[in-house]
């Protein structure tokens, strides 16, 4: 195995990623998986942090051109899940401390002794490892907290006329005239939300009454229709309310400013320089919405109905999410988009403004829902006999969703369960249109922002239902090929990474599977280790019982893992994707799907992983990037091997700038 004393140098990174002609080689982080710095850190992650921004730089260093991150909406104190966050308001605890006391640009709002006084009351965090659990529970208060006092500097030195405040003051008032549509009912639902679930009161500094313990608006017991309400009644009181919460409310609209400010920061930051490439931001366009952002919009969706996952191979039980699903009766309005399409335009374009490209989650959520009743108290039962939204003309059991039907009794397939892939056999252009709706104004969205194709990516996993494929291949987009899940006894297997197409993206795994070090520490000494050693022999042009490339695998787990990353780099996609797991080592499980855990959501890299990095690339345990694509370029055989002969030594040698 190489050993590595220098890291290698990005210009060969690249040079190798190119002749092997891939696109995008992109690192998937969740905002909470961030490292931090002793002097900045409440707990949790953050990319725009001191250390969050530091990490980003070595993985420009390293020769990824793209970071992907989760969900970056407003989650609630009990529920850490990013993809329950927020449509447009940013999650407060991503924002970054440090610069509210020490940079200018901010006002110094935040005193540093607040600061400091919150960092010695932080628990104490382990030292061993590559990764730790975030301290998600007891970040709240502390943030909170933090975030008062910045809030409560800002609004006494505004109101003195205090020239270090005045650009903020100035950002301030724009970012609220601009923004309204979706602060005022964000905000009230949060004093709302607060006031029935803990009697209106949080003891934190300042005596603001939020608390973010995202209590659902269903056990309210009033206030339910307030927001959607057109009433003199529910005008009057929503006039009401904005007085009574008045300092709430500005204290929540001042941290958006501050979230909104630091991911702009960190973009500009981020952009192309002298002698630096760009490093591309992907947002993740999740399927799921909010418990707040239901209550702003219920006027919207589907009554009775909720989105989840059908029965597969992944989640034979199902999924039930929970999620309402947009009513298609508000598809179109007269002469143009009705309200639901609305929405999807609204969220998307706000979305390609704070980003490179996007991660479509989901994408049957948009294209062919799941959708199983409400009114069912067995969750599970209830989503195992649910339907597909829009191919459901003739099911006794869901006589409701036979008007939004698009394909048509004799086009289905009813000897195959309903959540088969081919439950639809066939389709007309006019039916795959009327399919392609919200999947149009999405990408309608990123062609007027000026982004490629390939930067978006349709999270299509082990089921691709037939209107999906159709809807997908008319736009020329591809799908995720995970290969650690791939079928070696089925040469058909949609996760076997030769059958992956150009459009494509292709990763070994992805927040919601095992890291791929877990999962070869687990194939090591069993027949699944020599399955998959001949698998990738065969992948990688090796073929000889006595090639060296198969004894490692058979005797490295490190190695199997090494020639699995390398065999994404031979196939045809030209999108490749890591895990943060993946990259560094990891044996723990970030999300463990369809569980309740409260590990799940909260795992993330501890301070210097940058420098650990090496160190443990050169002894196996974590991902070589240069080794991995050594072993891609070796595999186009003697001619190119000889080609890039020098290109390849460095690649296994190390010989490089040091980042």
């Amino acid at each position: 195995m190489p050993a590595h004393d220098r890291p290698v140098a990005r210009e060969d990174l690249a040079a190798a990623l190119d002749i092997l002609g891939k696109r995008h080689l992109v690192l998937s982080i969740h905002d909470v998986s961030f490292p931090g710095r002793d002097d900045e850190d409440l707990g949790r992650g953050s990319p725009y942090s001191g250390g969050g921004r530091a990490f980003l730089g070595f993985v420009r260093q390293l020769g990824f051109t793209g970071v992907q991150l989760g969900p970056q909406g407003q989650t609630s104190r009990y529920n850490p899940s990013p993809y329950d966050g927020a449509l447009f308001a940013r999650d407060i605890l991503s924002i970054a401390l440090r610069p509210l006391a020490d940079d200018p640009a901010y006002g110094n709002v935040l005193p540093r002794g607040d600061l400091d006084d919150l960092l010695r009351g932080r628990p104490a965090r382990p030292r061993q490892g590559i990764t730790e659990q975030a301290d998600y529970a007891a970040v709240w208060p502390r943030q909170l907290a933090a975030l008062a006092s910045a809030w409560h500097g800002f609004s006494r030195r505004r109101a003195a006329g205090d020239p270090s405040v005045a650009d903020l003051a100035a950002a301030f008032d724009g970012f609220v005239g601009e923004h309204a549509g979706w602060l005022a009912p964000a905000g009230l639902y949060e004093v709302l939300s607060t006031a029935y679930r803990t009697g209106g009161t949080w003891s934190g500094a300042h005596g603001l009454r939020v608390s973010f313990d995202g209590s659902h608006w269903r056990s309210w017991p009033r206030d339910q229709e307030l927001w959607v309400s057109k009433s003199a009644h529910a005008t009057a009181r929503r006039a009401g309310l904005s007085r009574t919460y008045a300092r709430e409310l500005e204290f929540l609209a001042f941290c958006q400013l501050l979230a909104a400010r630091q991911h702009a920061a960190l973009r500009a930051e981020l952009a192309a320089r002298p002698g630096l490439p760009a490093l591309r931001l992907f947002g993740d366009l999740q399927v799921g919405i909010s418990v707040a952002d239901t209550w702003a919009l219920h006027d919207l969706f589907l009554p009775g109905y909720a989105m989840g996952a059908p029965p597969s191979r992944t989640n034979p039980d199902g999924q039930p999410w929970g999620y309402p699903v947009l009513d298609p009766r508000l598809y179109h309005g007269s002469g143009g988009l009705g309200p639901a399409l609305r929405l999807v335009a609204a969220r998307t374009d706000a979305m390609l403004r704070d980003y490179d490209g996007l991660r479509v989650d989901h994408p049957h959520g948009l294209v062919c829902p799941w959708v199983y009743r409400t009114d069912e108290l067995d969750a599970y039962r209830a989503v195992q006999g649910g339907a597909r939204l829009f191919e459901s003309p003739c099911l006794s059991d869901h006589p409701r969703l036979a008007p939004y039907a698009i394909a048509r009794e004799d086009q289905l397939d009813q000897a195959l369960p309903r959540h088969a892939d081919r439950w639809v056999r066939a389709l007309d252009d006019d039916q795959v249109t009327r399919y392609g709706a919200q999947l149009d104004v999405v990408l309608g969205a990123a062609q007027a922002h000026g982004r490629a194709l390939e930067d978006v990516l349709c999270e299509v996993l082990s089921t691709q239902p037939y209107p999906l494929q159709r809807v997908l291949e008319g736009h020329g987009l591809g799908r995720f090929r995970v290969t650690q899940k791939a079928n070696l006894t089925d040469p058909n297997d949609v996760y076997r990474s030769e059958n992956a197409r150009p459009e494509d993206w292709v990763m070994l795994g992805n927040h919601d599977t095992p890291p791929i070090w877990r999962l070869a520490a687990s194939w090591h000494g069993t027949p699944l280790a020599a399955a998959q050693a001949e698998y990738l022999c065969g992948r990688l042009g090796s073929r000889s019982d006595d090639d060296p490339l198969r004894a490692r695998m058979l005797a490295d787990p490190a190695a199997l893992v090494h020639a699995k990353f390398a065999d994404l780099l031979v196939c045809p996609a030209r999108q490749v994707a890591v895990f943060m797991s993946d990259l560094f080592g990891a044996h723990d499980i970030y999300n463990a799907p369809g569980v309740v855990d409260p590990d799940n959501w909260t795992l993330r890299l501890r301070p210097g992983c940058e420098a650990a990095y090496w160190p443990a690339a050169a002894r196996g345990a974590a991902l070589d990037l240069g080794w991995a694509l050594a072993i891609a370029l070796r595999s186009r055989g003697p001619a190119c091997a000889s080609e890039h002969a020098e290109l390849i030594a460095r690649l296994e040698r190390g010989l490089g700038r040091p980042c």
